[in-house]
């Protein structure tokens, strides 16, 4: 089950069967060494590295990643850039704005505006019909609740800004605003989308390649809106090019190369890590020790060990580098009485689970979790106050949620109401219990891609550090506070 051996080896077969794949000079882009090709960009904390280690370039124009396959224009490159990490963020979204007058084919009302049948004859028309694009580099997914015995709940409310979620030809379609997930360090993934719907295969070796191309696909006939399903050997060639893909912060501005003096940051380090489905995950035993996680291995907090050799510095440099450090023993130590979280107090009947960053985010090296285990920490909640709808009401967690939708549920037997900006999960499941559960993404990449969570509510990562404290009642220090944005920004 060692997965990343097998991706990468076929990514090799299919990169040699589809042909040498070459790419003009792109900005950014290096000629690459024995592990491909390397990427390179400037961010907001230094220097981001992305490498693919699959024998393609990264901008790899000839592969169908970077082509054309549906009929509005769409490519998966539209919605994951090399230069934003492999996905999109607001700055970059404006400046095509800007550049085309908003007909770059990311701007596309079947899910780029917030309502489908919003008005985009305009410049202006456009800029108010994207607004949850240009702000938060949010696209709209839309999801029906069917109306059948198997769904625990129903929708009772809507509360849509926009006025589509709800009252559509669809009768009962909400209106979902979420990131596009980078299309990167994708050898560490247990769970495809955000709320898991194309989670298909659980726990083989095949899964994730039956899971990305089957979502390559669902992309191109939902985003791209191409009538035909594409060719196998398509979704191979697009699989391959994905699969070889690392990306992590190489260089930061105050603590210089995130490889030196033994530290072992950087895309080439993270290549070589092997992932194994189930590996650390501290959530597969209930309590009576039944459903054991797949890689039979003990918990082991200490899921980045990437700056260990940078702790105790100080001066200068150094002392840039020991804040990094301790940034990385908070994440992996740091005491959190875990309370209120569906997919953990709730599976366990325990009012309290006192855990670390790492008991959610166990994968070695990586961060998201190592078998599907979507959890509800408040992110989807909605805002305390529905006063004007701005920008600037937030939820009771600080996130920033008042341009987003509101639904109301109550379920079906019981009567008890839940209300939320997205429903997530239990849009799939149809389980009264997975109403807010989203899964938590890999962590690699950070820096150059804010927003942050699956609907851009933390603006950058010390408002998702805020998000936390307050949540969990942590008390941290503005010195904690830094340390921890400091580290995640190092990743």
């Amino acid at each position: 089950m060692r997965y990343q051996s097998w991706w990468v080896g076929m990514g090799l077969v299919l990169a040699v069967v589809g042909g040498t794949l070459v790419a003009p000079s792109v900005r950014g882009q290096v000629p690459g060494g024995p592990q491909g090709s390397i990427f390179t960009v400037r961010n907001e904390s230094g220097v981001v590295r992305t490498i693919n280690v699959a024998g393609f370039p990264v901008v790899a124009t000839d592969n169908p990643f970077f082509l054309d396959l549906g009929v509005n224009g769409r490519r998966c490159v539209t919605c994951h850039e090399p230069a934003t990490n492999m996905t999109v963020t607001p700055a970059g979204i404006r400046a095509r704005f800007e550049a085309t007058g908003g007909i770059d084919p990311l701007f596309r009302p079947n899910d780029g505006s917030n309502s489908p049948l919003a008005d985009v004859s305009t410049v202006e028309a456009r800029r108010r019909a994207y607004s949850m694009l240009l702000t938060k580099g949010l696209i709209r997914v839309g999801i029906a609740v069917p109306a059948t015995p198997e769904f625990e709940f129903e929708v009772i409310k809507v509360r849509d800004p926009y006025g589509y979620a709800g009252k559509n030809s669809n009768g009962n379609e909400l209106s979902l605003f979420r990131r596009p997930l980078p299309a990167t360090n994708l050898a560490f993934l247990s769970t495809v989308m955000w709320d898991g719907r194309e989670t298909l295969q659980k726990g083989s070796p095949m899964a994730i390649h039956f899971d990305l191309t089957d979502q390559a696909n669902s992309a191109t006939q939902g985003h791209a809106q191409d009538p035909n399903p594409l060719d196998q050997a398509t979704r191979e060639r697009v699989f391959a090019y994905e699969m070889g893909l690392y990306t992590a912060q190489s260089f930061d501005d105050a603590a210089g190369e995130l490889h030196a003096a033994g530290a072992r940051g950087g895309p080439e380090h993270l290549s070589r890590q092997v992932f194994i489905f189930g590996v650390n995950d501290p959530l597969g035993c209930d309590p009576n020790g039944a459903n054991c996680n797949p890689s039979k291995a003990v918990f082991n907090p200490f899921v980045f060990t990437e700056f260990d050799a940078w702790v105790n510095r100080a001066a200068g440099r150094n002392n840039a580098r020991a804040a990094v450090a301790r940034g990385q023993a908070l994440f992996n130590s740091l005491q959190i009485p875990i309370t209120g979280v569906a997919g953990i107090n709730d599976d366990f009947n325990l009012p309290t689970v006192f855990g670390s960053c790492t008991t959610c985010h166990d994968t070695p090296h990586a961060g998201d979790h190592s078998v599907p285990a979507p959890l509800n920490i408040g992110i989807a909640d909605p805002p305390v106050s529905f006063a004007d709808g701005g920008d600037a009401i937030h939820n009771a967690f600080g996130l920033a949620v008042g341009d987003m939708p509101v639904y109301t549920l109550r379920h079906k037997m019981t009567g008890a109401i839940k209300v939320v900006t997205d429903p997530g999960r239990a849009l799939i499941t149809g389980k009264w219990k997975d109403v807010g559960r989203f899964k938590g993404p890999i962590l690699r990449g950070l820096a150059g891609r804010a927003p942050y969570f699956h609907n851009g509510s933390a603006a950058t990562l010390l408002d998702a550090v805020n998000f936390y404290d307050i949540r969990f009642a942590l008390g941290l220090t503005n010195q904690q506070k830094a340390d921890l944005v400091a580290f995640l920004r190092a990743l």
